[in-house]
């Protein structure tokens, strides 16, 4: 199972791609899609009302989102 390692952010400093621990560069879609088919694991996708798309979030505290290293 992957783990989500890095983020790509856009001007704004909102995550527009991610990097898995199997070296995969997914989009936010593609990871929502394989968090919800549960082939990602230590993060969790929450449904808002107010906002486009789902929050994807970490599912405890051993590490942060927002601490990610860039994608290089």
């Amino acid at each position: 199972m992957e783990e989500i390692v890095a983020a790509d952010r856009n001007y704004k400093g909102e995550i527009i791609s991610f990097q898995t621990s199997s070296g995969r560069v997914i989009s936010y879609r593609k990871a929502l899609h394989d968090i919800q088919a549960g082939l990602i694991q230590g993060v969790q996708v929450i449904e808002e009302n107010d906002t486009e798309l789902p929050k994807i979030t970490q599912m405890n505290d051993e590490y942060s989102l927002a601490d990610l290293p860039t994608i290089h």
